[in-house]
């Protein structure tokens, strides 16, 4: 349910980042310069802060809800080493070793 969740939280803010980078022109051109002349009020400085904002605020949106999604991840379970000279059952036809070393 929370992957469910986090999963559709990454998707629609990765479409939205898209978006935003599309609007964007890195020459100064783009859509916040269809606004009108850099003096008036609320014009392409204040949609140009905006557009800044909102790429920062969805990058940040995914890579938290990315590491949020991994920490939610169950934990692999641990096998248990045991000394396998402990559960090895001797072998059937091989000779016994003599006592003492000889």
């Amino acid at each position: 349910m929370i992957t469910t969740l986090f999963s559709v939280i990454i998707c629609l803010a990765a479409l939205l980042l898209i978006l935003v980078v599309y609007i964007q022109n890195p020459k100064g051109g783009g859509l916040s310069s269809d606004f009108g002349s850099p003096t008036q009020l609320g014009g392409v400085k204040q949609t140009t802060e905006f557009i800044d904002k909102l790429t920062w605020g969805l990058a940040t949106t995914i890579v938290v809800s990315a590491i949020i999604m991994s920490l939610q991840q169950p934990k692999p379970q641990t096998i248990k080493k045991t000394n396998p000279q402990s559960q090895q059952a001797p072998a059937k036809d091989a000779p016994n070793a003599p006592q003492g070393g000889r």
